[in-house]
């Protein structure tokens, strides 16, 4: 016989420890993905870049937003607030594959606004618009300066970065949206019941008549 274990054997860790985690990381999830993606939508709408124009009447002030420089990072915002949604629609590789995606996305949009400044895309933003602000085949701006939001829009794409990483980790252990949508009582009209006949409609008197019976009979006898 097998021997009883022994009684300091450590129990199993509780369901409900694992749950209250879960449920963690859903709420970290969704608090990060929302605020990144609005951080990142919000400040791409926002002056990135300001300079100046030298003209032979004078300098004139330019200045482009972040869509200006570039629309990558709106673009993977939007791509990784539709997959935060896309999370709970899914199940099992599905729900991997789409985690995946959202963490790539706020790794691009982390990346990208960086990159478009330093690149020298925020420059040739701003020549563009100084030529097409003073009419000139090419502009040239001087004092260049960059302010605040685009590192504001690669703080978006981190928190977006960090839902991709959470629901990654715990993503299979979140609920999921049901597709049933079921009536009250459980049962869909139409089916598994018969329609009942009505005797005095026309129709099913023409029918008892056709089969040789009497429609006017009360016991539905045959017709003579």
């Amino acid at each position: 016989m097998t021997s009883p274990p022994p009684a300091d054997t450590p129990a199993t860790p509780p369901a409900p420890a694992a749950s209250a985690a879960s449920r963690r990381a859903l709420a970290a999830a969704l608090a990060c993905g929302t605020l990144g993606a609005a951080a990142v939508l919000v400040a791409s709408g926002r002056v990135w870049g300001e300079g100046t124009a030298v003209l032979a009447q004078g300098e004139l002030p330019i200045e482009v937003t972040g869509g200006e420089v570039t629309g990558l990072p709106s673009a993977l915002a939007l791509v990784a607030l539709a997959a935060l949604v896309a999370v709970f629609a899914v199940r099992r590789a599905g729900r991997t594959l789409v985690a995946a995606l959202l963490t790539l996305c706020g790794a691009g949009t982390a990346v990208a606004a960086p990159l478009a400044v330093r690149g020298g895309q925020g420059t040739a933003a701003l020549d563009a618009e100084a030529a097409e602000v003073t009419g000139l085949t090419r502009g040239a701006v001087e004092s260049v300066a960059f302010g605040p939001w685009p590192w504001v829009t690669a703080a978006g794409g981190a928190l977006l970065l960090v839902a991709g990483l959470l629901a990654l980790r715990h993503g299979r252990a979140w609920p999921a949206m049901s597709g049933r949508h079921e009536r009250a009582g459980g049962a869909r009209p139409g089916r598994g019941k018969r329609p009942v006949s009505d005797p005095d409609r026309p129709e099913e008197l023409w029918k008892a008549l056709d089969r040789g019976e009497d429609p006017t009979a009360g016991g539905g006898g045959k017709a003579p």
